[in-house]
């Protein structure tokens, strides 16, 4: 994974990575805040699951660039509109597989936890968040990525980033620039989807996936 960042360095576009990948750290961390109470209030209660699930059907569908439009409208130009329109995207996929997640735990671990006299809490956040960690860090993943995407078509709207290399060769016809802007966004996107998975193994699993005595 050491070559990623010295590719990254190769290409001129180190600042322009870093700016990008503070973004969506901050983004992804914000959906996770705001995404797991999301999806475990729609686990807990069945209508307003159903309801949310709708409307991150409809957050998904709807193409990423237009939350710019509002996003620009209320906060101008600049990384403010882009962070918070990143933060929109990221939401629904750690939401709804947390949702997702918290659904499949079967009924008979609900129930021995139950019987050991564990409160809902408890039951919670010692059962259920471990037993659907998989879906959830799969959200998460999913979230990245999303929020990758949309932190490069924010240079659009003037957030700076790896993106705004990819802008100013299409606004100057200059496909060399594009092409090493584009590049860099794949090695950034492997990147991100490194250190997400890396960040999601359990600590007793080594690399090499293999469990630790």
């Amino acid at each position: 994974m050491a070559s990623l960042p010295a590719g990254l360095w190769l290409l001129g576009l180190w600042s322009e990575a870093m700016r990008s990948l503070a973004l969506v750290s901050v983004a992804v961390s914000a959906a996770v805040m705001i995404g797991l109470p999301l999806g475990i209030a729609g686990a807990r209660y069945p209508r307003f699951g159903q309801v949310a699930r709708i409307l991150y059907d409809l957050m998904q569908t709807v193409p990423s660039f237009v939350y710019l439009i509002p996003a620009a409208m209320l906060l101008g130009l600049g990384t403010a509109p882009a962070l918070f329109a990143t933060i929109i995207v990221a939401v629904p996929p750690v939401a709804r597989m947390t949702d997702l997640g918290l659904r499949s735990v079967r009924i008979e671990d609900r129930d021995a936890a139950r019987s050991l006299g564990l409160s809902n809490f408890l039951m919670l956040w010692l059962v259920e968040l471990p037993l659907a960690r998989p879906a959830i860090m799969a959200g998460i993943n999913q979230s990245v990525m999303g929020a990758l995407g949309m932190v490069v078509i924010a240079s659009m709207i003037g957030a700076r980033g790896i993106g705004e290399t990819v802008l100013i060769g299409l606004q100057r016809a200059d496909a060399g620039q594009g092409a090493v802007g584009g590049l860099g966004i794949v090695l950034l996107a492997i990147l991100v989807d490194r250190l997400s998975q890396a960040a999601g193994r359990p600590r007793w699993v080594t690399a090499a996936g293999t469990r630790e005595r």
